[in-house]
């Protein structure tokens, strides 16, 4: 049966013609970047603010517009304050540098996203210790060991892992600090990032704390550039952490913000997310998310199903990863293929990213691409 239906939209490579392309491998999970009302606020904020900051925020950077997207990401997140950075990967950097001294321990998920890694690394801590992907007892046993070691331990992990789409559980890691809390002078901190998660998981958009009914983690990071369809990094948490942060990340300190205008159409992107509009919108996602797994299921390919629009083909192969995606392409769809190193051997993946400007013609369409796929190499 061919799809019916309208189609959402399509893009042009360089180099392929007129070809149209169906985008399953973009992070904009809410469909808000092509929006009137999105465009419509950047170019009026552009228009009054101009197109840069001209200033890092210390000196003349900040703007009515940043102050009053920190105050919005504060409350949707239900944090006394925000911070906004230039990007996400700068908010992990300059956070865990401000954190970190030579009385601390980093413990980090084995799956966590480049930008941990490397924010460790550039950290340079005491030590770093690495759990088992969601193991709880790996980690329990982690912070054990670290005991009569250091002053601080640092827990930190992606709240929705990018390769896989699967969530960590929050819940239990907050509950897991609290209890070997008092045996660090200053503390276990736990970092979540969360930047897949929020503004596509969770009920009401919220990410992976609401999604594991988790108390709030003491530092939460955050982007704009994926869900809410703009630019740009966050942190949210207490106002002495975030007075800290202030003072001390290197990231925020030196660099320029955002524009105002990409400040101006994030704000308007939480206001349309915390809407009945917005209600509407994730509800299709995850329409549009179960649709595809289960069209996926009916193949007989092996996926990692979660209630995240991030749905995984695992291949378990190089080259058949490649030649599928080479399928996909010829056939109008972009898709991701990962090989190692980017994930372990074995684990060859094809990662379909689901947006909300997806229609049930779009979805159905890559179906019968991977089901002409399957029919050819049966």
């Amino acid at each position: 049966k061919k799809p019916e239906g309208e189609k959402g939209p399509r893009y042009f490579l360089k180099g392929m013609g007129d070809k149209e392309f169906l985008r399953m491998n973009s992070n904009s999970y809410l469909g808000l970047s092509l929006k009137k009302e999105m465009i419509e606020t950047e170019e009026e904020a552009a228009k009054n603010f101009g197109v840069g900051p001209g200033a890092v925020r210390f000196i003349s950077g900040t703007f009515k517009a940043h102050r009053d997207l920190e105050k919005k990401l504060a409350a949707f997140h239900n944090r006394d304050d925000a911070m906004i950075f230039s990007a996400a990967y700068a908010t992990v950097i300059g956070i865990l540098a401000s954190l970190t001294s030579k009385e601390t321990i980093v413990i980090s998920d084995e799956l966590n996203h480049n930008c941990i890694i490397n924010a460790v690394r550039l950290s340079r801590p005491k030590d770093k210790k690495i759990y088992k992907h969601l193991d709880m007892n790996d980690l329990e046993a982690k912070i054990k060991e670290s005991i009569g070691n250091a002053k601080r331990v640092i827990i930190v992990t992606d709240g929705i892992f990018s390769m896989r789409g699967d969530y960590a559980p929050v819940d239990k890691i907050s509950e897991i600090s609290k209890r070997y809390d008092s045996h660090f002078p200053e503390n276990i901190i736990v970092i979540v990032d969360d930047s897949h998660g929020v503004g596509a998981f969770g009920e009401t958009g919220r990410g992976t704390e609401e999604y594991t009914r988790a108390d709030g983690v003491d530092i939460l990071v955050g982007t704009l550039g994926k869900a809410f369809g703009v630019n740009g990094g966050y942190v949210v948490s207490s106002q002495p952490v975030i007075t800290y942060l202030r003072e001390t990340a290197i990231t925020y300190i030196y660099s320029n913000p955002i524009t105002t205008a990409e400040a101006a159409t994030a704000l308007k992107s939480l206001q349309i997310l915390d809407s009945d509009k917005g209600k509407e919108i994730l509800r299709h996602l995850r329409e549009m998310t179960k649709r595809f797994e289960k069209g996926l299921k009916d193949l007989g390919y092996e996926i990692i199903e979660s209630d995240h629009p991030i749905v995984p083909l695992l291949v378990r192969d190089t080259q058949k990863t490649a030649d599928i995606v080479n399928h996909l392409v010829e056939n109008g769809v972009l898709a991701t293929g990962l090989n190692y190193p980017v994930v372990p051997k074995g684990d060859e993946t094809i990662r379909f990213q689901v947006n909300a400007d997806h229609t049930p013609f779009d979805i159905d369409y890559a179906i019968g691409v991977l089901r002409d796929y399957k029919e050819k190499h049966s």
